[in-house]
């Protein structure tokens, strides 16, 4: 895919995706996503819109549910919708690649028909429970803990900024737990199936956040969580591990929605700078304007090369954890750099949150601590290269 470099030269199948998902971006999200994001409002008729064009079973096979398509097929959408909502963009992103992906990677297979078809419709949602107050970067200090009590699991623990966790339309949650402590004190983690009408699982008040205010994010707290023994997903002690992998995947698709949004940025900057003018004339006639934009568009040509790439090398099956942090690092300073940019050439207008510019400055600090901090790229990147 590396010889892909803008969405014009893809194969037909891949431009069609992207230009009937930038349409619906248009179209059907654009009009609504100033007042989502003022009221903090889930946008349920916007979740609709996309599981009606069957983008939340893109990379799956048809037997679950699925579009059969792969996924950079879903790093296109994602591309796409984040140039104008990076809340929709997310929804997407962490629903796919964090609510099913685990299921269609470690579950077996009844636990694939069960969940991934009313998943990949879009009908409901799943979310991934890993990140806990005192484990973030640190994903290993879980404390959440699961014991085996009568053919239950029964899980005791919390959770913290989970995405789509609390939603009127959210199902299941797949929780990260300590199952056993070693003798040396190392923990057994593994991961478990919850549904979220479990018993004792509550999803907190959502939180107040800086940006991505039409993104439902929660607290879980989980007492006395009663499941089957048979919700286990994947092998016991390999959940650790297992969402690891799920976390590498993850930061190409992350990659693409900072490209979507660092190329929103330039598209917004663009139309403004020939529009608004000043001492008689555009100010896209300053080369000081000129100029930055020019470096806006470097950024994000560049930083969707390096997904591209990461991208190509997963689906090829060759090693890619380097490059999709390489990919993650570039495309999330690309999209927090542009936003600033954009802001400073917007004037006073880039701090109305009425403008795409604004809601880009506030979302994109996010793009650069979730899924992996920046910190924590440099720190796998310099792993890979034997630092």
């Amino acid at each position: 895919m590396t010889e892909y470099l803008t969405t014009s030269d893809l194969p037909e199948d891949y431009r069609e995706l992207a230009d009937s998902v930038a349409d619906f971006a248009r179209t059907v999200v654009a009009p609504v996503s100033a007042q989502h994001d003022a009221d903090h409002s889930f946008p349920y008729e916007v979740v609709a819109g996309m599981a009606q064009m069957g983008l939340f079973g893109l990379p799956f096979p048809e037997e679950y549910g699925g579009m059969g398509g792969d996924y950079f097929a879903l790093c296109l959408a994602l591309e796409e919708l984040a140039k104008i909502d990076q809340s929709v963009a997310i929804t997407l992103e962490a629903g796919v690649s964090l609510g099913e992906m685990p299921v269609y990677r470690f579950g077996n297979e009844a636990q694939k028909q069960e969940w991934l078809p009313q998943l990949t419709s879009g009908r409901n949602l799943a979310a991934f429970g890993l990140t806990e107050p005192g484990a973030g970067s640190d994903a290993g200090g879980t404390r959440t803990r699961a014991e085996l009590d009568g053919g239950d699991w029964v899980i005791n623990g919390n959770k913290q900024f989970i995405t789509n966790s609390g939603t009127d339309i959210t199902s299941l949650v797949t929780v990260t737990a300590v199952t056993a402590t070693g003798a040396d004190g190392k923990k057994e983690i593994s991961t478990i199936l919850v549904p979220s009408s479990t018993p004792g699982f509550t999803a907190e008040p959502a939180y107040n956040k800086v940006g991505w205010n039409a993104s439902d994010t929660h607290p879980l707290s989980l007492v006395d969580v009663r499941v089957p023994e048979s919700n286990l997903l994947g092998e016991r002690g390999r959940g650790y591990a297992n969402f690891l992998r799920i976390l590498d995947e993850g930061r190409i698709a992350i990659a693409a929605l900072s490209v979507g949004a660092a190329q929103g940025c330039v598209d917004e900057s663009v139309k403004y700078a020939k529009e608004r003018e000043a001492f008689g004339r555009p100010i896209a006639a300053n080369q000081g304007i000129a100029f930055k934009i020019a470096r806006m568009e470097a950024r994000a040509h560049v930083a969707r090369t390096a997904y591209y790439d990461a991208a190509a090398l997963m689906l090829s099956g060759k090693p890619f954890k380097k490059q999709a942090s390489i990919a993650k690092l570039v495309a999330s300073e690309a999209a927090m750099d542009n936003a600033r940019d954009a802001t400073q050439i917007h004037g006073g207008y880039g701090f109305m949150n009425d403008y795409v510019v604004a809601r880009h400055y506030r979302d994109s600090k996010i793009l650069e601590i979730g899924e992996g901090t920046t910190e924590v790229q440099l720190m796998l990147i310099a792993r890979a290269l034997g630092l």
